[in-house]
């Protein structure tokens, strides 16, 4: 069974720092894409990664770019996402997803109906 647990979360102002964990279990690490989506509730959720590794590159949404950074510990299964600067407007559930890499291409950022497995999520709040 495929799980992948998010841990983390949690309330700060504005100007904090918070640390996402993704750990995943039941498939193999190393052959999957990792990303990190948010959703407010209430609202859909954004239609791209905020952050991404694939075989040949990162990849950052324009607006966590220069602040959040992941990054990933293969023989720990564990995706992670070290949050910077935060803002009010970066409230919202995190989840961490997988995608396999066999098939990928760079545009599947975009497309989280490529993405196989989802975390249950963990809740970001940030205060002004």
């Amino acid at each position: 069974q495929v799980q992948l647990a998010e841990s983390g979360g949690g309330s700060v102002h504005a100007g904090g720092s918070l640390k996402l964990s993704c750990v995943v279990s039941g498939l193999a690490f190393a052959e999957y894409c990792l990303g990190w989506f948010r959703q407010v509730p209430g609202m859909e959720r954004e239609l791209g990664a905020i952050a991404g590794i694939d075989s040949d590159s990162i990849t950052y949404a324009d607006s966590v770019k220069g602040r959040f950074t992941i990054s990933q510990d293969i023989g720990m299964n564990a995706l992670y996402l070290q949050m910077n600067s935060l803002k009010p407007e970066d409230t919202a559930v995190y989840y961490c997803a997988a995608a396999p890499k066999n098939g990928w291409y760079g545009g599947n950022w975009n497309r989280p109906g490529q993405f196989e497995y989802w975390g249950q999520g963990t809740q970001v709040t940030v205060s002004s």
